[in-house]
């Protein structure tokens, strides 16, 4: 290990490269992900450097008092072998000291999660494909709008293990960079869902709903935006119904997570998460 090797808080810019490294592993990030990534919890995201070179990276994004969100873990292939992810992972791991600490960590990886002290929580599985938007089935999904959030935020603290209102407002105020839609009924919130360009195809995530037939109808309006490209919807392979409905789409499994916790497992309610946020900031 080079002992000019330092760790340090990422700068703005540095977040490009860091989705840029997880494009090149495959992961396909979307394309306007890194500033409000970023913007999510600056504090959050470290890059090991060797004489201000980054090497590698980790992002371990905090939510509340109680809960944070490990990932975008790399280091870069020319400097494998050498010790530096073991630092990284040590610095970001203590970042959240006494924090509920989650991850969706790939097959390959989940027994060294474990021998960290993570624990499979559900398996989660990519579908991906070109899909034919299904029928509303009579629910009306409408663009949210960026200045009207408070009522989505409370929706989406129910589904997630925080609060996360500074995230929520950047991923869904921003139109420009996705499409966001609410499914409502009587005025209260049923759903919704967000989908964005990545580097190949669009991703949809987060798709929440209290019902399968309000998930069916927040893509039948998010499906179209991908003008026949390939999608891909990350599903709680628990969630039975949200199988069916990936499946449903013509979409087939390829890809496989495992959701791990470091510490208490919070309650989710798996039936009503049909697609998970990101894979890298849960």
């Amino acid at each position: 290990m080079s002992s000019a090797f330092a760790i340090r808080t990422m700068r703005p810019g540095e977040i490009e490269l860091a989705l840029e490294w997880a494009r090149q592993e495959g992961w396909n990030p979307g394309v306007d992900d890194a500033l409000d990534f970023y913007n999510t919890d600056p504090s959050g995201f470290l890059v090991g450097a060797i004489r201000e070179v980054p090497v590698g990276c980790i992002s371990v994004v905090k939510y509340g008092d109680d809960f944070a969100f490990l990932g975008l873990f790399m280091v870069h292939p020319d400097f494998r072998g050498k010790g530096y992810g073991k630092k990284l992972w040590e610095r970001g791991i203590a970042s959240a000291e006494g924090r509920t600490i989650g991850l969706d960590g790939v097959l390959a990886q989940q027994a060294n999660y474990q021998r960290a002290g993570f624990e499979v929580a559900y398996r989660t599985v990519r579908y991906g494909g070109v899909a034919k938007a299904p029928p509303a089935a009579g629910i009306l999904a409408t663009p949210i709008a960026p200045d009207r959030l408070e009522g989505l935020q409370r929706y989406d603290a129910g589904m997630f293990p925080e609060p996360r209102k500074t995230f929520v407002s950047l991923w869904c105020g921003a139109p420009a960079k996705r499409k966001s839609v609410v499914a409502r009924s009587s005025g209260k919130i049923r759903g919704y869902g967000t989908i964005r360009r990545c580097f190949e195809g669009h991703k949809i995530g987060p798709l929440f709903a209290n019902d399968p037939e309000t998930a069916s109808a927040i893509l039948s309006t998010l499906i179209p935006v991908a003008k026949g490209k390939r999608i891909y919807i990350d599903v709680p392979a628990d969630n039975i119904e949200g199988v069916r409905l990936a499946e449903s789409l013509g979409l087939q499994p390829v890809f496989e997570t495992a959701r791990m916790y470091r510490g208490p497992a919070p309650a989710l309610p798996l039936k009503r998460i049909f697609g998970v946020t990101t894979l890298e900031l849960g």
